[in-house]
């Protein structure tokens, strides 16, 4: 019985798959100047600002409401 000839090892490099959102701003970056991709991100980060304050207001009024229910 012969021996067995010896096993190659070969280096596997692996590389992480990219979500879609970096793929969209890998996108992005290419396709728009630095000024607009900063004005875009600007506008959506007031968005989401805007959109805080939307809920902190709609949670004060039912506190303010239910105060006044119970207080009367």
């Amino acid at each position: 019985m012969q021996a067995a000839p010896p096993v190659r090892v070969t280096a596997v490099r692996a590389t992480p798959i990219p979500s879609f959102t970096d793929a969209l701003r890998a996108v992005e970056s290419l396709l728009m100047s630095g000024g607009q991709r900063t004005a875009r991100r600007n506008a959506w980060t007031a968005v989401l600002e805007d959109r805080r304050r939307a809920k902190d207001r709609v949670e004060t009024q039912r506190v303010l409401e239910r105060t006044t229910a119970t207080g009367s």
